[in-house]
């Protein structure tokens, strides 16, 4: 199934305006909103600071493989993976565990909290990494918490995602859209000024 970057760049780019309640011009190159909290880890004494093409490529990606669980196109989102995740998550296994959480990607609608970039972290294949931690908030009152690390070896190089991780909250133990504290330390994601339900 082919996937149509540009719905997927309209989707995630609407999702960032959510989180500042600004509205969003789909004519400009894609971009995380400004007032999505941000980082940037780089090795000791190397400057870095991402490009908007990175920033475009890495939310292309992100998009791309999030409207492909939406879907339930489970071909192309584990074509997106980096070849050392698929060899740690047999295709049929990583499937499964997919299919079990049926609701997640499906109704939420996806507000990006946090990018984190981090250039040739020590123990990983080198290159630029850029991790999306994020908050998707269901009609049911569920909740969906996590993160996508997307990576690229190289300039030019395309991006793969390379880990990702999502806990689901159920509706009983959020109070006014917070999850309660018991909970907050078990969540994967970094939720920051993103905790709030209204921001």
């Amino acid at each position: 199934m082919a996937i149509d970057r540009r719905a997927c760049r309209r989707v995630l780019i609407t999702a960032a305006a959510l989180v500042s309640g600004i509205s969003t011009a789909f004519a400009a190159p894609p971009t995380v909103a400004p007032e999505v909290e941000r980082e940037v880890v780089a090795p000791e004494g190397v400057t870095f600071a991402p490009t908007p093409t990175d920033e475009e490529g890495a939310i292309d990606r992100l998009a791309a493989y999030t409207m492909a669980l939406a879907k339930r196109d489970y071909a192309s989102a584990y074509a997106m993976l980096r070849l050392s995740f698929q060899a740690s998550n047999p295709r049929l296994e990583w499937e499964m565990n997919q299919r079990k959480r049926a609701g997640l990607w499906a109704d939420g609608t996806i507000r990006i909290l946090r990018l984190s970039w981090y250039l040739d972290p020590a123990g990983q294949p080198p290159g630029v990494y850029a991790a999306f931690d994020f908050r998707g908030d269901r009609p049911d009152k569920r909740m969906d918490c996590g993160y996508v690390v997307v990576h690229r070896a190289a300039p030019g190089a395309g991006w793969m995602v390379v880990r990702t991780d999502t806990s689901e909250v159920p509706a009983n133990l959020i109070e006014d859209g917070v999850p309660k504290a018991d909970v907050l330390r078990e969540l994967p994601c970094y939720l920051g000024k993103g905790i709030a339900t209204n921001f």
